[in-house]
């Protein structure tokens, strides 16, 4: 992550803009590692079920919604995005699955 400043270091709206293309272009990235790992994930998993993995689906939402918090952030948002994602690598996830079958 390569910040140049901190919001309060920012000169101008071109500063605030910079920053936040920045932060952005690192999140996609590491959402792009993520999937890595979830496409790495398929072959150890049996079946279907084992691929969507509800119960840690919705354990994983909670530990989110709670990280959230700590930083300061809707919960129901990032439950929301978390939510979008994960059910978008699940149905990745079981494409490269049944691939494997």
């Amino acid at each position: 992550m390569a910040i140049n400043n901190q919001p309060d270091e920012c000169l101008d709206m071109a500063d605030i803009r910079q920053e936040i293309d920045q932060i952005d272009r690192d999140v996609i990235a590491l959402i792009g590692k993520r999937f890595k790992y979830v496409q790495a994930a398929a072959k150890f998993k049996k079946n279907p079920t084992d691929v969507a993995a509800p119960a840690r689906f919705q354990a994983m939402l909670a530990e989110r919604r709670s990280w959230a918090e700590a930083e300061g952030l809707s919960p129901d948002a990032i439950e929301k995005m978390y939510t979008d994602l994960v059910n978008h690598f699940i149905a990745e996830e079981l494409k490269s699955w049944q691939g494997q079958q």
